[in-house]
């Protein structure tokens, strides 16, 4: 077993000394700038580059064909380019004033790149710093914001929200600009941090702790990566056309980009070099000595080889078997025992799934298996061994602090068996962070149904009622009948599945918290989204069920207009949907936003009243919203009206539920001088 050791060892340095210099460049054509290696299809020069693949050296800084973004990196085996991009930010002086304020863009639509959306996030420093990256063009709108008025529970190394927030980017993101804003000017953190940032990066590239709030300040640039491509078409259409075909070297293989159109090369196991050049691709062993040596050693290799696999096998397994272990032990296992055993009544017990399953079932988490991603984790669809078609959630555990929660949440949902909540099956435990397995919603969200161009008013209104209602009644059941109450925190309507059967489900409990019965509400870091946002919560950081009954009434909103929660195409005023509602209700343009399939199916009466329990479940004060009990009763009642409206089982109750309601117009029908209605304040973090 020694001298075959010994053989191998001859051979690694025989395979060393005899890898060939690989061309990076043309013939002719320059080779580097600064300190950049220049690799073909990239050149520097007129016929030393691939179409859309020219660079610029200029004083030694390479720079992309426009002139303005410098390159910093570019890996050709990876298909990644690292170039540099500046930082946004706002800064303010000690009394609140606007001292600076910088917001950059960059486009890069044209080019064969696209901003990795696997090795980017969008990033928003500061302790009050409200940062979006937007894309005019598609309509994007992404980011996060933080609020700490000190550094004592800053975390260090990690973006975990407090001080730092992180989001990611879709794929095929060519063009943004950066919107940075702040909601009290600073003024409350101004000693240690006057300044908000937001920028994309490199997801390593900040380390981030409270010194970053001043270093910051000295940084101009901040590195992104750019994944490229190769035309826009894939390995197999590109092939067929032997000139245009950009593998040029016979020891090559193509691979199809994973961000958008477009191919790449890459050289054949056993090749180095540059797949793009012909004979660009050389072997990395000697053909003389190397094949001698093979022989001689081949016996004592098989055996090191079979020694070696075998005790490697070994070891594994058991550094396997230890690590689910531990990772069992982390999340909360022997927590969620103990719990479990304790609890009275007979109910089931959670089903521990294991780590093989769950790989087996999602294809080892194939791409193609995600259904969605959000800021709990990332959902997979599964197909079990008894052909069971379950979503299987990635969780995003970052906090020791919060593994009791989770296993409280696991506790709790395993025994809530309410048709309009997904109903969880089990989790696993054994895995670097936990698995949730829940039943599999095949219809989709009630957002895409509401607002998709090609299911815009698919929904009739007595669907919309029914929708609305079964939303209602599942948040009533979290907040009063469940064995512990539950704030879900982030109700909206891509939270809520669709079933086969147009059934709504409410989904992603990932920030719901448990709320003893002698707490009215709990204070936290401000979680949900834009839109949705209840004002109170974003504006007190304490939530309460209320906080779900105002995200409800813009999903009722939703239903009744069929607008979206935020939306750039209204006025700066009218951005929000709420605000926009409250301010049509009060002038007396309520038919006016209404969705067409609203008006024509529903009454003036029942659209009056329908509208008039939003204006309550959106107003400022939570302690003058209804609880989401007596909103689910009404809404049954407004359903039962619209099926049978010849029907007058109470009529005193008929009378006031729609008392007012009779005028066709909102002014007439919810009153000017109406001392519930509220001029809601714009929630607008857009400058």
């Amino acid at each position: 077993m020694v001298w075959a050791a010994a053989l191998l060892l001859r051979l690694a340095s025989v395979l060393a000394a005899a890898a060939a210099a690989t061309p990076d460049a043309l013939p002719g054509c320059q080779a580097k700038c600064g300190n950049v290696t220049i690799p073909y299809p990239f050149g520097i020069g007129e016929g030393c580059f691939m179409e859309g693949f020219d660079i610029t050296c200029n004083n030694s800084v390479p720079y992309l064909s426009d002139g303005n973004i410098d390159v910093v990196e570019i890996q050709l085996s990876e298909g990644l380019l690292v170039v540099n991009q500046f930082k946004a930010f706002d800064c303010y002086s000690e009394d609140g004033k606007d001292n600076s304020y910088n917001k950059p863009s960059i486009n890069i639509t044209g080019l064969p790149y696209k901003f990795s959306d696997s090795r980017n996030k969008f990033m928003a420093v500061g302790c009050d710093t409200v940062a979006y990256l937007w894309d005019d063009d598609s309509g994007l709108q992404t980011g996060c914001f933080t609020l700490c008025n000190n550094t004592r529970n800053i975390p260090l190394g990690t973006c975990s929200g407090i001080g730092c927030c992180q989001t990611p980017i879709p794929k095929g993101l060519t063009n943004f600009e950066v919107v940075i804003d702040s909601t009290m000017n600073h003024t409350n953190c101004w000693g240690f941090n006057p300044c908000s940032y937001g920028f994309l990066a490199d997801e390593g590239w900040l380390n981030f702790s409270v010194s970053s709030f001043s270093n910051l300040s000295n940084v101009t640039n901040v590195p992104v990566t750019l994944d490229w491509a190769i035309g826009d078409r894939t390995c197999e259409e590109a092939s067929t056309s032997s000139t245009a075909f950009a593998c040029k070297d016979k020891h090559s293989r193509c691979l199809n980009s994973t961000n958008g159109p477009g191919y790449r090369c890459n050289c054949l196991e056993g090749f180095e070099g540059n797949p793009y050049i012909e004979d660009g691709c050389r072997g990395n062993a000697s053909s003389l000595e190397a094949p001698l040596l093979l022989t001689r050693g081949a016996f004592g290799l098989v055996f090191l080889i079979i020694l070696c696999s075998w005790l490697y096998w070994i070891i594994k397994k058991k550094r396997l078997i230890e690590l689910k272990q531990k990772f069992f032990e982390k999340n909360g296992g022997l927590l969620l025992r103990q719990q479990v055993s304790s609890l009275e009544g007979g109910a089931p017990a959670t089903r521990m799934f294991t780590m093989e399953e769950l790989e087996m079932a999602t294809g080892n988490y194939k791409e193609s298996r995600i259904l969605g991603q959000g800021g709990a984790g990332t959902v997979y669809k599964g197909i079990l061994r008894d052909q069971a078609v379950v979503a299987i959630k990635k969780s995003k555990i970052t906090n020791d602090d919060e593994i009791e929660q989770f296993i409280n949440e696991v506790v709790v949902l395993s025994h809530i068996n309410h048709r309009n909540v997904v109903k969880l099956l089990g989790c696993c435990l054994e895995t670097r962070v936990p698995l949730l397995v829940y039943e599999f919603v095949p219809n989709g969200t009630l957002s895409h149904h509401i607002h998709d161009e090609d299911r815009k008013a698919s929904l009739s209104l007595e669907a919309r009622l029914r929708i609305a209602a079964e939303i209602a009644g599942a948040l009533a059941y979290l907040h009063s009948a469940a064995s512990i109450p539950i704030i879900h925190r982030d109700v909206k309507s891509s939270n809520v599945l669709l079933d086969d059967n147009y059934t709504a489900k409410i989904s992603d409990f990932g920030v719901s918290r448990l709320v003893p019965f002698d707490l009215k509400g709990l204070t936290s870091l401000v979680r949900g989204t834009f839109g949705y946002l209840d004002p109170e919560y974003f504006h007190t950081a304490q939530f309460t069920d209320k906080s779900d009954v105002y995200s409800f009434g813009v999903i009722l909103v939703e239903l009744l207009t069929g607008e979206k929660p935020v939306a750039s195409t209204r006025s700066a005023e009218c951005r929000n949907l709420a605000m926009h509602f409250q301010s049509c209700l009060k002038d007396g343009r309520l038919f006016q936003i209404l969705e067409d399939r609203v008006v024509n199916e529903g009454s003036p009466e029942l659209l009056a009243a329908v509208a008039k329990l939003a204006k309550h479940c959106l107003s400022l004060m939570g302690e003058e919203r209804p609880a989401m009990k007596e909103v689910a009763m009404e809404l049954e009642g407004l359903r039962r009206f619209h099926q049978h409206p010849w029907i007058k089982e109470n009529e005193e109750e008929g009378e006031i539920l729609l008392k007012g309601a009779e005028c066709p117009t909102a002014r007439g029908m919810l009153g000017e001088d109406d001392s519930s209605v509220h001029v809601m304040q714009p929630f607008d973090i857009m400058r």
